[in-house]
């Protein structure tokens, strides 16, 4: 019996990538079962993303949303919302400027 851990798809909005190289290419496979772990194997690829996604206290910043299968995730604070085996997640950032 296989012990593997869901693989999730994440892609991201243009601006993140341009920001932290590591992330560009395409939908980048990350091992997870929630969205925490998604962002956690994220920093691993890209030291510092955590952080541009997440406030000090691990919660989503208000700037940052995520879709996991085309929904908007429910728990912005403790980012335990599940992913499933290839399950499509999108981070985006709203920007705005002027």
């Amino acid at each position: 019996m296989c012990d593997r851990r869901p693989m999730a798809r994440v892609e991201f909005s243009t601006h993140l990538p341009t920001l932290f190289p590591q992330l560009a290419g395409g939908p980048l496979s990350v091992e997870a079962s929630t969205v925490a772990e998604v962002i956690q194997r994220l920093e691993e690829l890209a030291p510092g993303v955590a952080f541009y996604i997440c406030d000090e206290r691990g919660r989503l910043r208000k700037h940052v949303n995520v879709f996991v299968a085309g929904e908007m995730i429910v728990d912005r604070r403790a980012l335990s919302d599940a992913v499933s085996s290839d399950t499509g997640v999108f981070i985006a950032q709203a920007l705005s400027g002027g």
